[in-house]
């Protein structure tokens, strides 16, 4: 196992979306092993249980053709994301940036992670032009308010959203 490239690509994935799934086939262009971390969520209210989530992004990683021998798999966290990515043996940490917005944020981000633990880089990936906008928390307004969320999401999130909303 020394010497593969190993992410982590973290998130709550509330749901996970097209823009998700876009990094993740992107990320796995570049390393051996992806594993997709799905935080706990502290501090916010998510739709799906940690379960949920975790079951929606192996569904949907189960789907991806990469056309990479990257072994992709998503596990649960709650400690914090330099400590995850030692424990799954990683020496990367790929974030998605969709505007310049956010790069203040994960440029805070990564510094932070780097002074907790100076072996693990941060890298970015810019969001692809079809997929810049898409947001876990601007999908869940949408569908709260009886938008369409089919071109955000896959037709198996999109069912489980509509699912999990009329279940209240």
């Amino acid at each position: 196992m020394s010497g593969q490239r190993v992410a982590v690509y973290p998130g709550t994935f509330d749901p996970v979306t097209n823009g998700h799934m876009d990094i993740i086939a992107r990320a796995a262009r570049l390393v051996d092993r992806l594993v997709v971390g799905v935080a706990v969520n502290i501090g916010k209210e998510p739709l799906f249980t940690l379960d949920e989530r975790v079951a929606m992004v192996e569904t949907e990683v189960e789907n991806l053709e990469n056309g990479t021998n990257t072994h992709i798999t998503a596990v649960p966290f709650d400690n914090l994301l330099m400590d995850f990515v030692e424990s799954q043996g990683g020496n990367m940490v790929v974030r998605g940036l969709r505007a310049v917005s956010d790069f203040e944020y994960e440029f805070q981000m990564a510094s932070m992670n780097a002074r907790l633990n100076n072996r693990v880089e941060t890298v970015f990936l810019m969001a692809s032009e079809r997929q810049q906008f898409i947001a876990s928390r601007f999908v869940k307004e949408i569908a709260h308010l009886g938008g369409d969320i089919s071109s955000f999401v896959s037709s198996r999130v999109n069912d489980r959203v509509l699912e999990k909303l009329a279940k209240g």
